[in-house]
């Protein structure tokens, strides 16, 4: 059968196609994503394309497939390098590998069938990233993070095998983000300069989510100082020089913890967030949202309800089950409830830590949120970035090397010696 041509069916015009779509939904800044994370070997800019040409982009299940097939194909080649003792070729391979499989997690909620295979993927997906750990030539090191009578699972990297402490950046997750983004977005580009670097997945994230069932949490400072504490009881990290980086709703998650633990010396907000609760209500007709102001919830989860089934609203549900889901809540006004608890717009006055808020053109996720954390926290500087240096969407996608300039730079000169 003849493969569906979507570049040229969906963009005839396709020198444009940076100013206009990839696909006419949410998987345009998917599609984004991956390749911004091609220049840190995350993805690779024609298994991405490919794959995106042999897919009808109505078709969620076959969307979905082509991501998990392509994992297995590059995960295969991973293996089979790590088998011969080529374990660069081994390691870039499972890095993308992971990534990919990353990408079919993201898009289980767009099938239809009463059997999910969100957990298979997502340990697909782990075991490339596993993979990618014992054959990178980075030093590193799993952990567990002591976390309210039980751990959260790291990994420790390292520059080099040096003895003596170092700088040392904790990365903060997003609300749906994965280890092998976070390495794209943040981890390689802080060890090429030094830094220790700690990843982990806290409340609401990855395995935390889908294998233990913990949701996600409004308040994080009871996540972060358990990992300042397990990272300043180690000899290499230097207590002087501790930073962090969030990206995503991150942005939210980092600041929050930063109203109570002062430990950081510097800390980032790559996608400044205040108030998770207003972008969804944001997108709420009013007449339905003035059920659940007015405190008349079966009202309003019969309208949700009613409003999801009609043409077209079977999208809408699924985005809604996408972002509920780490809440760990059930019913639309609980949701909703839970969500609006997502709010720092009394206390972020309480951060005393230097905080880098980034801002990019085109936000489609927390419009004008990031220019408002910065007014909020006394000590926080904003930096914008632009359409014209192809930097516009949500933590500017595909403009990550720039981003990476910019934080680094900025955290460089907190953080020096």
């Amino acid at each position: 059968m003849r493969k569906l041509n979507v570049m040229s069916l969906l963009h005839p015009d396709a020198h444009r196609v940076y100013q206009t779509e990839f696909l006419p939904d949410s998987r345009d800044y998917t599609v984004r994503s991956l390749l911004g994370k091609t220049s840190r070997g995350c993805a690779d800019a024609g298994e991405v394309l490919a794959t995106l040409a042999s897919v009808d982009p109505s078709d969620h299940r076959a969307w979905f497939d082509a991501w998990v097939a392509l994992g297995r194909r590059i995960a295969a080649v991973a293996a089979a390098s790590a088998a011969a003792g080529h374990r660069v070729s081994a390691a870039r391979a499972y890095l993308r590998a992971a990534t990919y499989f990353a990408t079919a997690v993201s898009a289980v909620d767009g099938l239809d069938g009463d059997e999910s295979p969100l957990l298979p993927t997502f340990h697909e997906h782990r075991a490339s990233w596993e993979g990618f750990v014992t054959t990178t030539a980075w030093p590193v090191e799993r952990v567990d993070i002591p976390y309210e009578g039980s751990t959260m699972p790291g990994w420790f990297f390292r520059p080099d095998t040096a003895a003596g402490p170092r700088r040392t950046l904790v990365v903060v997750n997003g609300s749906d983000g994965s280890l092998s983004g976070l390495w794209a977005e943040a981890a390689e580009g802080a060890l090429e300069r030094g830094y220790n670097v700690l990843l982990f997945d806290g409340p609401g994230q990855q395995s935390m989510l889908f294998e233990r069932d913990i949701p996600f949490r409004p308040d994080w400072g009871p996540v972060l100082t358990p990992v300042v504490d397990f990272l300043l009881a180690r000899g290499d990290v230097d207590p002087d020089r501790l930073a962090s980086y969030a990206i995503s709703q991150g942005g939210y998650w980092l600041p929050q913890a930063l109203t109570t633990e002062h430990r950081f010396a510097a800390a980032v907000a790559d996608g400044g967030v205040v108030d998770v609760g207003r972008t969804w209500t944001s997108h709420i007709p009013h007449p339905v949202l003035a059920a659940y102001l007015k405190g008349d919830t079966a009202k309003f989860d019969r309208e949700m309800n009613l409003g999801f089934s009609v043409p077209g609203g079977k999208a809408q549900r699924r985005n809604w089950n996408f972002r509920a889901r780490p809440y760990g809540i059930t019913g639309f006004a609980a949701t909703l409830d839970q969500v609006r608890k997502y709010d720092l717009t009394a206390a972020a006055g309480h951060i005393t830590t230097p905080l880098l808020v980034t801002d990019c053109e085109d936000e489609q996720f927390f419009p004008g949120q990031a220019a408002e954390l910065a007014k909020l926290v006394p000590t926080a500087e904003l930096i914008t970035f632009t359409a014209q240096e192809g930097a516009r969407f949500h933590c500017q996608p595909m403009a990550r090397e720039l981003t990476e300039q910019r934080v680094f730079d900025w955290l460089d000169e907190q953080l020096h010696p």
